[in-house]
């Protein structure tokens, strides 16, 4: 498995639009493609002194997957006009990261 993670940064004027952007629009775009590998994402938002950062995590069985949804460059970010609008600034690359183990909780082992 291999995780995908990028930053992006916006005003707090901006942070509730950008977050119901990539909820109704930018997420459920990916989910449509039905990229084969693509295992889900997870959002994350903190407030930090001048501006609100979010971080998109992605998981993919393989790099071939994480090729398929961003290009052979697979490193390069994915930021569609409508969200740089909204942010301030973002990474320019994501960062790839082999997922080694996974741990779950006895809770949601004993849900599956």
């Amino acid at each position: 498995m291999i995780s995908r993670i990028w930053h992006g940064y916006t005003t707090f004027d901006n942070a509730d639009k950008y977050e119901a952007l990539l909820k109704a629009e930018i997420f459920v775009g990916i989910q449509n493609r039905y990229i084969r590998g693509f295992k889900g994402i997870q959002l994350l938002r903190r407030s930090l002194r001048q501006e609100v950062e979010f971080i998109t995590i992605m998981a993919f069985d393989s790099l071939d997957a994480v090729r398929e949804f961003a290009g052979e460059d697979y490193e390069s970010a994915v930021v569609p006009e409508k969200a740089r609008a909204l942010l301030s600034h973002f990474d320019e690359r994501s960062q790839h990261y082999e997922i080694r183990s996974h741990l779950l909780s006895p809770s949601s082992i004993d849900e599956e």
